[in-house]
């Protein structure tokens, strides 16, 4: 999705199933995004801006004196970020949204995706039709907050040598709890989270999945350190309406793009 007027401009580490959660709900209203970006290790060698792009090293040179130490997954890493950049984005993360003119700056994921439904919603309301169903779509965002506060550092230590089984123990937990609300929202066979129509609820519920499916090619990480994986060959048993609906909405066209080979990659991987 890349235009020289987009809609929303959104720069990210690549892959990342949390961006997901803006081209998915893109896709389905309608609206133009353009997405930049490079895999993590190669973003220390990149302008970190509006207009965001690799750097040659002449240029890495000139941007010296907008080097900041790296955070969370950039540890040990410096990377160049413009006093642009830090004004629209305070805390300095990615992904980093955009407005058409750079001037305003949209950050965390769920905050991504609800700009997308709010440029699309008279062509479809992703964001509910009332106040109440917005509000209940917020509950499950706002979960979905805790999942990923939980289970970031976990997934981040499966990648080094420091994962503890403190981390291993909060990431299982949470897992529980918000797979077992989720089951439990389909209950007895609802077809969505919130009311009777595609929500950003389920978008978000999908994206989150599929970033904790990277446990999975890290087994062996795990039984090194005896632990056994979260994401069990049984959690599809434990939690059956969660399963289906993964499944469900990973075929839809607007989620296949993203979801289906990045989690045939993983499996791949696992095996």
């Amino acid at each position: 999705m890349v235009s020289a007027m987009a809609d929303l401009r959104i720069f990210s580490y690549l892959p990342n199933p949390r961006i997901w959660k803006a081209t998915i709900a893109a896709r389905l209203c309608d609206v133009d995004l353009e997405v930049r970006g490079a895999k993590p290790s190669e973003l220390t060698s990149w302008l970190w801006d509006f207009d965001a792009r690799p750097l040659s090293a002449e240029e890495k040179g000139a941007y010296a004196s907008a080097a900041r130490a790296g955070r969370v997954g950039f540890k040990g890493g410096s990377l160049i970020k413009t006093d642009a950049f830090l004004s629209a984005h305070p805390f300095g993360t990615v992904p980093a949204a955009f407005s058409p003119d750079g001037m305003t700056g949209i950050f965390e994921s769920n905050s991504i995706m609800r700009t997308v439904a709010r440029l699309g919603a008279d062509r479809l309301q992703l964001y509910g039709r009332d106040p109440y169903e917005a509000s209940r779509i917020d509950s499950f965002l706002d979960t979905s907050l805790v999942f990923g506060r939980d289970t970031q550092p976990y997934l981040l230590a499966l990648r080094g040598d420091d994962l503890s089984a403190d981390l291993h123990a909060r990431a299982a937990e949470s897992f529980a709890v918000y797979l077992a609300g989720i089951d439990q929202a389909l209950h007895p066979d609802r077809r969505y989270l919130v009311g009777d129509a595609l929500s950003l609820a389920d978008i978000c519920f999908v994206a989150e999945l599929c970033l904790f499916s990277n446990e999975r090619p890290r087994r062996a990480a795990l039984q090194k350190r005896g632990l056994a994986p979260v994401l069990t060959d049984g959690w599809r048993e434990v939690f059956p309406r969660a399963s289906a609906h993964l499944d469900r909405l990973s075929d839809h066209p607007a989620f296949a793009p993203d979801v289906r080979p990045y989690l045939a990659k993983l499996e791949a991987l696992a095996t």
